[in-house]
């Protein structure tokens, strides 16, 4: 299924990866763990990962991003990774680039790349770069192993969600057939600050519900600013504090941010990616995102979900 991605791969001298903006655990470690692949598989190319920074996900190895010209991109070969949306790519000048491609897994919303591999039965990008490899007989390492394990453990829920197959633990056996340390992975993820921890339980007493158990926690913008922590962490890291809540099958996270309202979408039941898509956003079926224009639409969008339990 990549023969053709290899192909531009063998045919370009430089190769530029991107991922999406905001970047978890799955974006960070597929685009880390491909540039290692691809570094040790050929050591003549150059190759480049590109993009805003790694966040807390800086403690994968070598994630600080590069910084090119413009001109880098005349005759190079831009591989898009974990992202359905053009508009969620982090650094829009893949679009100048000479040949484009991309590996996904999530629901295809458009078209983006001249090559493209995408396939939801994987439960992340990591998962399909890791198929890639394989398929393609190129070497792992320790480090492109360890980095694409980090995304498979984030996108997977620690093998919890019921994204997670058998094909999931087969790639995860094969990653760890390299030496790695799962123990500083699993510490970099899930050890907290004790701000952190505060955060947490600040936003377990925010959680409200509608009257068709929808839960749901809303954090304006001067609330959110006076915190102390980056957008990602307010949205995307809190929304799963309503995750396991005894007969809620869907939860959504809304946080004020200056350039509209950050919708984080959930369910353990439904398909909630079109309600995300209506919104112009998008995703996997039961974990999904968009960006609202204010409260208003944020309380429509619940609206939407609470059609779900009727």
């Amino acid at each position: 299924m990549f023969e053709q991605i290899l192909n531009e791969i063998k045919k370009h001298s430089t190769i530029i990866i991107h991922r999406h903006k905001n970047p978890d655990g799955d974006a960070i470690g597929s685009q880390m763990g491909l540039k290692a692949i691809l570094c040790e598989n050929f050591p003549e190319k150059r190759i480049f990962a590109v993009g805003d920074g790694a966040g807390r996900y800086s403690f994968v190895a070598n994630s600080t991003m590069d910084e090119i010209d413009d001109g880098v991109y005349s005759d190079a070969l831009a591989i898009i990774l974990d992202t359905s949306a053009s508009a969620l790519i982090s650094d829009d000048r893949y679009k100048i680039a000479k040949t484009t491609a991309r590996i996904d897994h999530h629901i295809f919303c458009e078209k983006i790349a001249d090559f493209e591999v995408t396939d939801t039965s994987y439960e992340s990008c990591c998962g399909l770069v890791t198929q890639f490899a394989l398929e393609s007989e190129l070497a792992l390492s320790p480090v492109s192993a360890k980095a694409l394990y980090t995304g498979m453990v984030t996108d997977s829920g620690r093998f919890r969600y019921d994204s997670t197959s058998s094909n999931t633990h087969r790639l995860a056996s094969e990653l760890m057939k390299q030496d790695f340390d799962t123990t500083d992975i699993y510490s970099n993820l899930y050890a907290d600050d004790y701000k952190f921890i505060r955060l947490r339980a600040m936003y377990v007493l925010k959680i409200q519900f509608t009257e068709y158990k929808v839960a749901y926690i809303y954090t304006d913008k001067s609330e959110a600013d006076s915190y102390g922590f980056d957008t990602f962490t307010l949205s995307r890291s809190m929304v799963n504090t309503m995750g396991d809540i005894r007969g809620v099958d869907i939860w959504v996270n809304f946080t004020e941010t200056d350039s509209g309202v950050l919708a984080e979408l959930r369910s353990s039941k439904f398909n909630i990616n079109p309600v995300a898509v209506k919104y112009s956003g998008g995703g996997h079926a039961k974990a999904s995102g968009a960006t609202l224009k204010d409260r208003d639409e944020a309380m429509r969008m619940l609206e939407d979900l609470n059609a779900y339990n009727k």
